[in-house]
């Protein structure tokens, strides 16, 4: 019993000896791994995430991509589309329409015109696309550009107004406040089916409710 008690003893101080000699080793590797400088032999090198978009935090002989010169960093900034204020877009004249009223006479009906303000950097792309297409040729008025577009979608247009209308009871049109509703509505329909018309305001010129 003695002898064997002895033989556990030595094989334990055997393992506590390799263990020991392990942790030291795998220490020292890590060690050297991580501080060692990257010219000497290693079995594997660290990848080190740094910051996109953030120039001070660029890693050493790393640039930003666009807009560079070593040893200096350039922001690129993108465009800023101003919208225009409420009277200085682009007026468009949506014509008179008689609308039948939700009544259920059906004896009720509204006479309105309706003129739509656009944006006029809707058209902006479009005319930058066609100057540069043309080359020395006279650039594209960006307004005429906007105007083909509204007549190309002027249907569509009518369509909402008429369609809007056409739901609306008298009691909910010939107060102040109706008509203000009316307008606020008449400007989010076209924009959410035609977002890149942009209206920036819509006018009554004529309004009669009978």
């Amino acid at each position: 019993m003695t002898t064997v008690m002895k033989i556990l003893n030595i094989i334990l101080k055997v393992l506590l000896i390799i263990i020991l000699g392990a942790t030291a080793l795998l220490s020292l590797s890590m060690a050297y791994i991580m501080f060692a400088p990257d010219e000497m032999p290693k079995p594997f090198r660290l990848v080190y995430q740094y910051p996109v978009n953030t120039p001070e935090y660029l890693p050493p002989g790393v640039l930003p991509s666009a807009g560079i010169t070593d040893g200096e960093v350039h922001a690129t900034e993108e465009p800023v589309i101003e919208e225009a204020k409420p009277g200085e877009g682009l007026m468009v004249d949506m014509s008179t329409k008689i609308i039948n009223l939700s009544d259920p006479s059906g004896r009720k009906y509204i006479r309105l015109t309706v003129v739509l303000e656009f944006n006029p950097e809707a058209a902006g792309e479009d005319s930058e696309a066609a100057a540069s297409r043309g080359g020395e040729e006279e650039a594209v008025d960006p307004n005429a550009a906007l105007m083909e577009k509204i007549n190309a979608r002027m249907p569509l247009m009518d369509d909402i107004v008429i369609t809007t209308l056409s739901t609306k009871s008298f009691d909910a049109l010939y107060t102040a406040n109706g008509k203000e509703s009316l307008r606020k509505e008449i400007q989010e329909a076209i924009n959410t089916r035609l977002p890149e018309l942009k209206v920036i305001s819509v006018y009554f010129t004529e309004f009669v409710v009978q």
